[in-house]
């Protein structure tokens, strides 16, 4: 989904990313939303992150573990401002240098190449790439959901609901 927040206020973005959260937990799904600087108490309900720059996967994981990334690049999030907030500014180059936090040692822009390349070391990008290595077992897939055939629907069939219009 994205983009679902558009025009709402953050209440009720709030209250539609828990009911989804929840639908999804119950039946043991997937959803992927994206969502522009979601408020605070929006952004806690995602499990996992999945921050895109420049097109490139900058971190896809946890989000308790992704303040620990930045803050190994060197890039803390200040206490009164919101993690999503953080996140979409500190791989742009006209907001990095704000989060720098080694004072001692000289700033210098951070690409989105360094950060992915970063990623693919830290222990959750190390995780991933060995889930991802494995892999999934298709006898634990839903058999209506392995597509044998190239159409989903026989032709006979979609004649039949095109006459029963």
């Amino acid at each position: 989904m994205d983009e679902i927040s558009t025009g709402l206020d953050s209440s009720t973005t709030y209250h539609i990313v828990n009911s989804l959260k929840q639908y999804v937990h119950i039946l043991i799904g997937t959803s992927l939303i994206s969502l522009l600087q979601p408020a605070p108490e929006t952004y806690e309900l995602f499990d996992d992150i999945i921050l895109v720059s420049e097109g490139q996967i900058v971190y896809h994981g946890p989000h308790e573990h992704v303040l620990e990334f930045f803050e190994s690049m060197g890039f803390k999030c200040p206490e009164r401002e919101g993690v999503a907030d953080f996140l979409q500014e500190v791989t742009s180059k006209k907001d990095q240098m704000q989060y720098w936090t080694h004072r001692n040692e000289r700033y210098s822009f951070i690409t989105v190449k360094e950060f992915t390349e970063a990623f693919q070391s830290f222990h959750v990008g190390r995780r991933l790439r060995n889930e991802l290595a494995t892999p999934f077992p298709k006898i634990k897939s839903h058999l209506a959901a392995l597509t044998t055939k190239k159409y989903g629907v026989s032709q006979s069939e979609l004649l039949k609901a095109s006459i029963a219009r």
